[in-house]
């Protein structure tokens, strides 16, 4: 038989079903399933190396989602025409997947594992985003690698005050609040999303509705490793370990690595110094005849794994911090606005040992982001980018752009801000946000939530609220039941922790959030409770903030280029831009100004763009001349185009022109039009008639003159 094919049903909350089948695709491959809903396809594939090479302390794996623009029956934009880099969207799903698998990983497994998920078949209808980790989870539960799943991940919405599961892209459109959810069955794994101003209850809520449907998927995947035959995996050589070498690392070491942790130190490089110190000390202990049977990367193992311990002892059992701060202090905060002179805006954000420069740049519309995915193509006028160089943590690294890490931290701060920004219809700007991290000791991603909303309000556009950021950890013993929710966590902290959890928002709620499990048990008490410790932190670091600025500048900063949108009639656009673009590139010329125009929502949109007041006032001038509707009656100031012998013509509205006979330039008798009017000469005229045949304009001048008192009406 070629193929032995074997296929599992999903049923969603709305009736819908999803298909997972495997035994007919990559059957090389380890694990490969085909997982379906609606006209969405992903291909999930996995391999893992069998030879664990030497000294891995770590797993090598490596997650990659990469969309196929044949799916949507599309080619790509790129001059290859070919796929090529992952984008930042194909990064950002990568991440997901990434961050919900890794922890499930047994500890002491290292082999290389490579997942890859091709999207092959898309529909807007059932985003596939939300079916990644489903389907690596699937290839995996197919697969003898060893993985303690299953692992399921569910895109929860609420719209029009309902929860959602896995909505289609125009649903998701009324949203005002998206999470991405992935969990086992017993718990919560990883959270991603961003939110209108929603409140902390709001959240549990749909976490909660998420994980019931998360719940169901893992039952069907433990039936769907059950029909394939894969619940037995491969063995594996795990860690090595040593009895006698571990106990005597913590005779000697702990009490002192307990000592360095005690110390209460803000420096993360005198700690660092001091855990040195022990080890250097404990490798002055081994004997010459013992050096040569001595494995020294053992003990270097088991001497982290003390320092794990003793960080987290110390906070669990004396509920002091690595830094000497309470559970709930936040780290002193400094802040500055108008930073650099000459960026449209800028702050400078420092949270202890992290700290955050960033800028604000207004551009136009032809500065714009072109987005081409598989199921989207379009602009987009917001962007932010997050820089983490080297010397930020006191390393040398080469700069290679940005990785995968810095996208995620970036994509993070903008969902944060996003929500805060002026409507489309307010905001003729197409904004640039840069974070460049020039100091790190964990959360600088929130370091720049903070900093870019300074420089939003730096830079004088009018956002809806400043945003404030904080990273929130947790340090748990299941055998004892103990557990503590730091609040601010350092990177030491974030290294030791068992979650990572970080929440942004305004004064009146949450904008964004995302949290990273790496234990199993987190109860939705405990989480309530890191979200309410969350609230208070960020509201302390709003208060710090308005210390600097509490609100947006009254206007731009003066070396600002000016912009505005003005909204026309879709009848008007044409004369706008006239035969060929002749009349919007004449305005440009004539201006020094950048005008664009855009259809959208049965109405056009002409975003001007402007150095200077001048030429924003020129342009401004033209346009709503053009746009304006000749009224009979009205009075306007003309300027004469030409004179004939039967009167002249005159331009009373930009491209516009009415004849000025000569019997309407003065109440005298005019014999000939010699000497009474000059080419470039204004006057003003009043419109008396509008010709319904041929629309053409006439003007009578003589009318707004006094009228002598020997002439009969």
């Amino acid at each position: 038989m070629l193929f032995n094919i074997v296929t599992k049903t999903i049923p969603l909350p709305d009736g819908r079903e999803i298909t997972i089948e495997t035994g007919k695709l990559a059957k090389q491959a380890d694990g490969s399933v085909v997982v379906r809903l609606g006209n969405t396809m992903l291909l999930a594939t996995v391999v893992a190396n069998k030879d664990i090479r030497e000294g891995l302390d770590f797993l090598p794996l490596s997650v990659d989602y990469q969309e196929k623009f044949a799916s949507a029956g599309r080619i790509p934009g790129s001059f290859q025409r070919r796929e090529g880099k992952l984008s930042d969207h194909e990064v950002l799903t990568s991440r997901l997947v990434d961050r919900v698998l890794r922890p499930l990983f047994p500890d002491d497994y290292h082999a290389e594992v490579q997942v890859n998920i091709l999207l092959i078949s898309a529909d807007h209808t059932a985003l596939p985003d939300a079916l990644a980790a489903l389907a690596a989870s699937a290839a995996l539960a197919a697969s003898d690698i060893p993985f303690n799943g299953p692992v399921s991940e569910v895109r929860v919405a609420k719209i029009d005050g309902e929860y959602v599961i896995n909505p289609g892209s125009a649903e998701l459109e009324r949203a005002t609040m998206e999470l991405m959810v992935g969990a086992t069955y017993n718990d919560i794994a990883m959270v991603e999303g961003e939110m209108s101003e929603v409140s902390e209850e709001e959240v549990i809520e749909a976490l909660k509705i998420a994980h019931e449907v998360i719940k169901a998927q893992c039952l069907a995947l433990k039936e769907f490793e059950a029909a394939v035959g894969k619940t037995e995996k491969r063995e594996y050589v795990g860690d090595d370990a040593d009895a006698t070498v571990e106990a005597r690392m913590r005779s000697f070491a702990y009490d002192k690595i307990y000592a360095v942790t005690k110390l209460g130190s803000a420096n993360k490089n005198a700690r660092k110094d001091g855990f040195k110190a022990v080890w250097e000390e404990f490798k002055t202990t081994i004997t010459e005849e013992e050096a040569p049977e001595f494995k020294e990367g053992l003990a270097k193992r088991y001497f982290n794994d003390l320092v794990w311990e003793a960080s987290r002892r110390l906070v669990l059992d004396e509920r002091v911090r690595l830094d000497g701060r309470r559970l709930d202090e936040v780290r002193p905060i400094a802040s500055e606005v108008d930073f650099l002179p000459n960026a449209h805006g800028s702050a400078l954000f420092t949270r202890g040992e992290t700290q955050s420069l960033t800028t604000v740049t207004l551009g136009t519309k032809n500065d714009e982001q072109i987005v081409d995915t598989t199921l989207k193509y379009g602009y987009s006028k917001f962007m932010l980018h997050y820089n983490f160089p080297g010397f930020s943590t006191g390393e040398v690294k080469p700069n290679r752009g940005p990785g995968r890490r810095e996208v995620g931290h970036g994509n993070l701060a903008l969902r944060a801000l996003k929500k805060v920004l002026p409507v489309a219809e307010d905001n003729p700007y197409t904004i640039r946000i840069v974070s460049d991290i020039l100091e790190s000791n964990g959360s600088s991603s929130m370091a720049t939530v903070c900093a870019g909303s300074l420089a939003l309000m730096d830079s004088g556009l009018k956002i809806k609220a400043p945003v404030s950021g904080i990273a929130m950890g947790l340090i748990s013993d299941e055998a004892t039941g103990k557990y503590a929710v730091l609040s601010d966590i350092l990177g030491d902290e974030d290294h030791l922790g068992d979650m990572d959890f970080k929440v942004t928002g305004t004064e009146a709620g949450i904008t964004a959030c995302q949290m990273d499990m790496k234990v199993n048990g987190l109860s939705f008490e405990v989480l309530t409770e890191a979200l309410m410790q969350a609230k208070a932190g960020r509201l302390h670091i709003l208060g710090e903030m308005n210390k600097t600025m509490t609100e947006s500048r009254a206007d731009l900063k003066p070396h600002t280029p000016r912009a505005i949108v003005i909204k026309i009639d879709r009848d008007m656009i044409g004369a706008v831009i006239g035969p060929g673009g002749k009349v919007v590139q004449d305005i440009q010329k004539e201006s020094g100004a950048t005008v664009s125009i855009e259809e959208k929502d049965g109405a056009g949109f002409v975003s001007i763009f402007s150095a200077d007041k001048t030429s924003m006032d020129k342009a401004v001038s033209r346009i709503k001349g053009i746009i304006l509707v000749p009224e009979i009656g009205e009075l306007y100031t003309g300027k004469v185009k030409s004179i004939m012998p039967f009167g002249a013509f005159v331009e009373f509205l930009p491209g516009k022109d009415g004849l000025l006979h000569i019997s309407e330039v003065k109440w005298e008798r005019l014999e000939t039009m010699d000497g009474v009017l000059e080419v470039g000469e204004e006057i003003q005229v009043k419109l008396v008639e509008i010709d319904k045949k041929t629309g053409k304009y006439r003007l009578s001048r003589k009318v707004l003159l006094p009228k002598p008192e020997n002439k009969n009406a």
